[in-house]
């Protein structure tokens, strides 16, 4: 079951984000969030993959399997930052474990540990029939941004 508007009023500041304005980079990947756990860091989102994010032989290009991944695995570090903090990657490791296909796939992220300044997360990406696609590392890095003055 997807979070509807009206929910994700008292879910933490990023997910709150993604309902507010979404980033178009994951429009683009069919973002939907599913759920998220912000005590245990975890977060599950959907994506409707279409077409148009496929190589010539039909499976989704291996750069949007990583996007995929990359959406998720953000989310969950994420869910503990502040307004106004972001998460950048700084680091990602994919492993493809079979085709994905264009449809509904699934993703699951969770955050292994976390510092001060710096969060280790994985992620798994599942088809419709629940095979597991692809998994990957990420380490990220906190970032508070600075408020713009008005001229």
């Amino acid at each position: 079951m997807s979070v509807t508007d009206s929910e994700a009023k008292d879910w933490p500041p990023n997910i709150q984000a993604v309902f507010k304005r979404m980033a178009p980079a994951s429009r683009y990947l069919g973002l939907e969030i599913v759920s998220a756990d912000a005590a245990a860091r975890t977060v599950e989102v959907a994506f409707n993959a279409g077409p148009e994010l496929c190589n010539m032989w039909g499976g989704i290009q291996g750069g949007m399997v990583a996007a995929m991944l990359d959406d998720v695995m953000s989310l969950a570090v994420g869910l503990d930052l502040e307004w106004g903090q972001i998460s950048p990657t700084l680091e990602l490791k994919v492993s493809m474990l079979a085709p994905a296909r264009p449809g509904r796939i699934t993703a699951k992220g969770r955050v292994i540990k976390r510092g001060k300044s710096v969060g280790f997360i994985e992620g798994e990406l599942f088809d419709a029939e629940g095979t597991l696609l692809a998994t990957a590392s990420s380490t990220a890095t906190f970032v508070t941004l600075k408020k713009k003055e008005k001229a």
